[in-house]
């Protein structure tokens, strides 16, 4: 799977008969296998962005090219995996039922994945081994949250888009899954594209952290994230991340203002 490129991309919305952008004049490259985090301030077109590379949403003007094809063709072909802010469980599948169900629609329609990993190894590495027989509605948030996150992985498709994925858990159960999805992103090396509010995630995942302005959605700055990997809870320690938290602040404080 080759780069994905966004190339001058505008999004408008009619509201009350005006028109308004939410994006404008969006330039980015996510390579391969490449981390990336989008932040910025609520409305400023995070996610919409997303949509538009998934092929859930048209630009208005504009190009993304993912690996030569368009969004749509992309996601005709399965290339994507999506996690958005709720897990999409249903509560009376089991974990592994729940694992299972992509694999099942797309066989009802004779899609066929080759590539598929394991679910029940995918669950031991974000710490459900021991509950791939208990029932989604059992679960708590955290949980179903990770099977998601798991389950996103084990699809097959080589670059995931993620909205979110935490904004409604607790601190310490962020932390922990932060910390979980790190590993198995790093074990299979997708491209991930990552919706945060929060400074704390885009540096600790990321490869490289996007700044968008407030509406309408630029790109403000690009900042590369020269951490090592693996990275562990000590990093967070270090002089070095409080400088990129500082540096992503600093510029979030500076496009709001």
């Amino acid at each position: 799977m080759s780069n994905i490129k966004v190339e001058k991309v505008f999004k408008r919305f009619v509201r009350r008969g005006q028109m308004t952008d939410a994006l404008r004049d969006v330039n980015l490259e996510f390579k391969q296998g490449t981390f990336v985090s989008l932040i910025g301030p609520s409305g400023c077109g995070k996610s919409t962005l997303l949509r538009i590379i998934g092929g859930l949403m048209e630009a208005s003007e504009g190009m993304i090219s993912v690996g030569g094809q368009t969004p749509q063709q992309a996601q005709a072909a399965k290339q994507f995996g999506f996690v958005p802010q709720a897990p999409a469980l249903f509560p009376w599948r089991t974990v592994l039922e729940n694992m299972n169900l992509p694999f099942e629609v797309n066989r009802k329609a004779g899609i066929n994945l080759s590539d598929r990993e394991d679910p029940v190894e995918l669950l031991q590495s974000v710490g459900l081994g021991d509950f791939i027989h208990a029932y989604a509605k059992e679960l708590s948030g955290g949980m179903q949250q990770r099977v998601g996150i798991a389950r996103a992985f084990g699809s097959g498709a080589p670059i995931l888009l993620m909205d979110e994925p935490f904004s409604a858990l607790d601190e310490i159960t962020r932390e922990m899954i932060s910390y979980q999805l790190l590993n198995i992103w790093e074990t299979h090396q997708k491209t991930v594209i990552f919706v945060t509010h929060s400074l704390r995630e885009a540096v600790l995942l990321s490869d490289k952290v996007v700044v968008m302005s407030s509406r309408p959605g630029r790109i403000s700055q690009v900042i590369d994230i020269d951490l090592p990997r693996p990275r562990t809870p000590d990093i967070e320690d270090s002089d070095e991340f409080h400088h990129y938290v500082s540096l992503i602040r600093g510029q979030l404080r500076e496009r709001w203002g």
